[in-house]
């Protein structure tokens, strides 16, 4: 069986619903992960989505805040949801296949603009869900498993515009990227946009205050696409879509795809 696999910070799945009707007519993915919806789960907008075939949803969801939202054309059954760092979030949803894949889909804190937990509560909180992530993986080693989402961090040298421009702002300092290294490595993760793009400048993300932003560039990689590596070999086509960025009352994240055979 051969199933793509989506993720997107769509930032408002209500605001956003005719963007995301949009990329489920026009590329199909058999499962779609978003993040920061910014809806109760019972004001997600699903009529649509169920007419063009995603007829399985797990979700959590926060009125005006994070959210978390799986749809599938593959019959689905929720899978878990943690509340990492206890934050009393909606950060984590997990679904399991009926291929038996269990995808876990993330929306790990921003972390806000200083990155100083001493002086800054939120990236003290990002420091602190990433670390509780990480023993989850150490605890229970994940298997026949794909882990997506925002992480909100853009860890290699060529996943933001400008390395030594970026050493110092939330998202790239060398802190974040030793904490998302040692999630990874807890879980055995392998990065799959990198396995299959293994060189070159890759971005996910463009900030909404450069109006010329695809001329400027100034992107980072902020989703992911990760799996275990029992199904990691079985992987291929990633891709970031990055026309998404250019579509009308865009989202600033653009969605990036992968293809399993399983």
């Amino acid at each position: 069986m051969s199933f793509t696999l989506a993720t997107w910070n769509i930032n408002s799945v209500r605001l956003r619903e005719p963007l995301v009707l949009k990329l489920l007519s026009e590329e199909a993915p058999d499962v779609l992960c978003l993040q920061e919806c910014k809806s109760p789960v019972d004001k997600i907008p699903l009529d649509g989505f169920k007419a063009l075939g995603y007829t399985h949803m797990v979700a959590r969801g926060q009125k005006g805040y994070n959210g978390v939202a799986i749809l599938s054309k593959i019959p689905m059954v929720e899978a878990g949801a943690e509340d990492y760092a206890s934050l009393g979030h909606a950060r984590h949803i997990a679904g399991k296949l009926d291929n038996g894949v269990t995808v876990h889909n993330f929306y790990v804190p921003a972390g806000g603009d200083v990155a100083d937990r001493e002086v800054n509560e939120k990236f003290g909180q990002k420091l602190d869900y990433l670390t509780e992530m990480r023993d989850a993986f150490h605890a229970a080693a994940p298997q026949k498993s794909i882990l997506v989402g925002d992480l909100n961090i853009a860890p290699r040298e060529d996943d933001v515009w400008d390395h030594k421009k970026l050493l110092k702002v939330v998202s790239h300092t060398p802190i974040e990227v030793e904490a998302l290294a040692q999630t990874q490595d807890a879980g055995k993760w392998v990065d799959i946009t990198r396995q299959d793009l293994p060189e070159g400048l890759l971005y996910s993300w463009w900030s909404y205050r450069a109006k010329d932003w695809d001329d400027a560039d100034k992107g980072r990689r902020l989703d992911h696409v990760w799996a275990t590596p029992d199904i990691s070999s079985a992987a291929h086509s990633s891709r970031v879509l990055r026309a998404a960025r250019g579509w009308t009352q865009p989202s600033d994240h653009a969605p990036v795809f992968a293809t399993f055979d399983i």
